[in-house]
Formats: structure tokens, C-alpha cells, sequence
């Protein structure tokens, strides 16, 4: 077999081209692997984080301890900022009368519960009176807005509750005229209501 001469004396080809061989690995390696591990860190720095969003349809059916005979609906629609410290939402309703009250209770779908996000009204807002469509409420809230059962908790502990459908929207009317609750606008126990999920 013919012998490559080397320093320290002679090598036959198959260890020289071993030898080239592991410089080229070496090299590939001191050179592709930051790259890619620099490309691999970039993508993972400027992905965008992920946004929950939770919903709500609102029906006079959906009211409890019975049904309501209205006809309005409503939807609520709640986006969670990504690092989970702030709720945006917007409910809007269709063919409610009087609206004076929107809030999120507790509560899973058989069930009424305590309060425990104003939404409406708040920030200066008027209750409604006459016939109204369009958006009822628009805004945000974060742990500080939380009542009732859920005062200084986390954000998290009612975003559990939207997770485990243990949370509805209820909008409440009032025509100011005694008797109250005598039917559509004029529901202070609420007239239209919907699960969050």
C-alpha cells in the first residue's frame, strides 16, 4: 500500500483521508451548530405569545331559576392579554330594553352565584333606557376589579372558573317603575344570561 508522508513520520491514505475527515466534522460542527442554535433561539424569542379568548352567547332562555320570555340577545367576547394579568372584553346586546346591569358571576349552568366583575355600568357609563343594540360594554379589567368571593385573588383564579364553565354573563333590566321583574325590560334578576367558555 502506498504511504502520504506526515509529520512524525508516514500514514497510508485511508488514515489520511481519516484524518481529513474528522477536520471537516470538527469544522462543520465549530460552525454550524452555533448557527443553528442562533436561528433555533431567534424563532423562539420572536414568536408571538399565544392569546386566550373566551365567549358567552346570551339568551333569555339561559336565565335561571327560569327561563325569560325575551326576546334580546347578547355575546361577550373576554381576550386574556398574553402574560395573563389583563382581561379586554365587549359585550354587545340586540333588542334589549332598559339595560341598567351587566356583570360575570359564578356559577356553573344550573346555578346562580355571587358576583364578581362589574361590566356594566362602570367608567361613567349611564344604564340604558328605551330600546338599545349595539355594544352595551366595552373595556377591560384586571385582578384589582375582582368582588365578592374572588376580592384580592389572582386574575388566574377567575380564568380557572372561565376553563371549568364555572362562569356566566347576566345582563339586568329595570323599567323604574314598581312592580319590578314584570317581564322583558323590566328583569332585575336578569334578563338574558350566558355561559363563558
Amino acid at each position: 500500500m502506498p504511504r502520504v508522508a506526515g509529520a512524525g513520520g508516514s500514514t497510508s491514505r485511508h488514515e489520511h483521508w481519516s484524518i481529513e475527515k474528522e477536520v471537516k466534522m470538527a469544522t462543520f460542527k465549530r460552525i454550524w451548530i452555533p448557527l443553528a442554535a442562533a436561528a433555533l433561539a431567534l424563532v423562539t424569542t420572536t414568536a408571538p405569545a399565544q392569546q386566550t379568548t373566551f365567549s358567552a352567547t346570551l339568551t333569555g332562555a339561559s336565565e335561571l331559576p327560569e327561563p325569560t320570555t325575551s326576546k334580546a340577545e347578547g355575546e361577550l367576547t373576554l381576550a386574556v392579554s398574553p402574560d395573563g394579568k389583563k382581561v379586554d372584553y365587549k359585550l354587545t346586546v340586540k333588542d334589549i330594553r332598559n339595560a341598567v346591569d351587566a356583570d360575570i358571576h359564578l356559577g356553573g349552568v344550573t346555578a346562580n352565584g355571587p358576583l364578581v366583575v362589574k361590566l356594566f355600568p362602570t367608567h361613567g357609563a349611564k344604564p340604558k333606557r328605551g330600546d338599545f343594540t349595539g355594544v352595551l360594554a366595552e373595556g377591560s379589567f384586571t385582578a384589582a376589579d375582582l368582588v365578592g368571593p374572588l376580592t384580592g385573588s389572582p386574575l388566574s383564579d377567575l380564568l380557572d372558573e372561565f376553563r371549568t364553565g364555572n362562569a356566566y354573563t347576566n345582563v339586568h333590566t329595570n323599567d323604574g317603575v314598581a312592580p319590578s321583574n314584570t317581564g322583558p325590560g323590566d328583569m332585575q334578576h336578569g334578563e338574558i344570561r350566558g355561559q363563558i367558555k
